[in-house]
């Protein structure tokens, strides 16, 4: 996981393929840490990891389709935006509100509200959509 990317050949061109398989070990290793913290009643930091392996995965679309590093942003549907997947207004509002978990577990402000929010059943609700937005992603390749 700790493995340095080379992100540039010789001719100091980007390294597609490399950069590609970062970010896809990546989801994955999330995506098996949202499971585990589901499953473990962790139920904030599993949605946190949640966004994260969908990130990743659309980082790796991203950098797939225009040939270039994805930028830092967090926000899933302009990730997909930028990676032309074609979405409908069901995945862009849970796409939109698995946006938040990142902003609400990683901020005080918001942390304790999103404690409060983060029952079973909002977390089965998310976690399983989670779930299935990030395989259908992985359908992409």
């Amino acid at each position: 996981m700790n493995k340095k990317i080379n992100k540039f050949d010789l001719q100091g061109k980007i390294n597609i393929k490399e950069v590609i398989d970062y970010w896809i070990k990546g989801a994955e290793y999330n995506f098996k840490t949202a499971e585990f913290l589901y499953k473990g009643k962790r139920y904030p930091d599993c949605l946190f990891f949640c966004h994260l392996m969908i990130e990743k995965i659309l980082k790796a679309l991203v950098v797939k389709h225009t040939k270039s590093h994805a930028s830092y942003t967090h926000q899933l549907v302009n990730l997909a935006m930028t990676a032309k997947i074609e979405l409908n207004q069901e995945q862009i509002e849970f796409l939109t509100e698995i946006t938040e978990f990142n902003i609400t577990a990683r901020y005080d402000a918001y942390k304790f509200r999103f404690y409060k929010k983060c029952n079973k059943a909002y977390a089965e609700k998310y976690y399983k959509i989670s779930k299935n937005l990030y395989l259908w992603l992985k359908k992409q390749f």
